[in-house]
């Protein structure tokens, strides 16, 4: 288990564990997917002696803490306002990031991995949270799968139309998803808010850099609507 002062984060809301443990209230805490909120309710509970709940909707909570007037609740969204309890949220990875390199090495821990991790797995985007650092640590791991570096700099509008432009920008997010992504699909669609079908279709058309896979050279129609005649530069924004 990942100690609690390696959370992103602890630095701001560790100190008030110990008020936490003391109060009388029940206490509530949310915040993303693999922020660490079961491990730090459990933690609590224990310290409490109390029981604790992992929820997704709010409502079993409501009556749970009938029963459990010192209870722990972790969940993913704040606490209602009707609720008799405090609140905690824990942030993210993501706004947190100077948190990673100790996480990745307690992680590294857990996993059996010994010597110095590539540096690119501390450096790289990722989702903002626990859980995608730990899949990203075993992809390295099992697989030795790295993403490719990113292209520098901003895709190249040479076309004149919205259309082609469009195309080109669609192709630069793909890519610069599926990269620091290290190719996980579902992770990819996440990043750019899109169904895994979506998804598929979109490296159909631009290919997968990680993977090796090229274009199938689909176009949107909006793109085989313009005619050469109608944008002479027409061939070299699209690729």
């Amino acid at each position: 288990m990942i100690p609690l002062e390696l959370l992103p984060g602890f630095a701001e809301w560790g100190t008030h564990l110990d008020e936490l443990v003391s109060r009388p209230e029940a206490l509530w805490i949310h915040g993303p997917a693999g922020a660490g909120v079961s491990t730090l309710a459990a933690e609590l509970a224990q310290r409490r002696g109390v029981a604790w709940l992992d929820v997704v909707t709010v409502d079993p909570a409501a009556a749970w803490f009938t029963t459990h007037p010192r209870g722990i609740v972790a969940a993913r969204t704040a606490a209602p306002a009707h609720l008799p309890c405090l609140t905690l949220r824990l942030p993210g990875l993501d706004e947190h990031p100077e948190a990673m390199p100790a996480l990745l090495a307690a992680l590294a821990l857990e996993e059996g991995i010994e010597g110095p991790l590539p540096q690119a797995l501390g450096t790289l985007p990722c989702l903002g949270h626990l859980r995608e650092l730990r899949n990203r640590l075993l992809r390295w791991k099992l697989l030795g799968q790295l993403p490719t570096p990113t292209p520098t700099g901003p895709p190249r509008f040479e076309a004149e139309d919205l259309a082609s432009n469009l195309h080109e920008l669609e192709r630069f997010l793909l890519h610069q998803a599926l990269r620091r992504s290290y190719g996980n699909r579902v992770e990819a669609a996440q990043r750019l808010g899109v169904s895994r079908r979506q998804l598929y279709l979109l490296i159909r058309r631009h290919g997968d850099p990680v993977r090796g896979e090229a274009a199938a050279g689909d176009l949107p129609q909006r793109v085989k609507k313009r005619l050469p005649a109608q944008n002479s530069s027409l061939d070299s924004g699209i690729r």
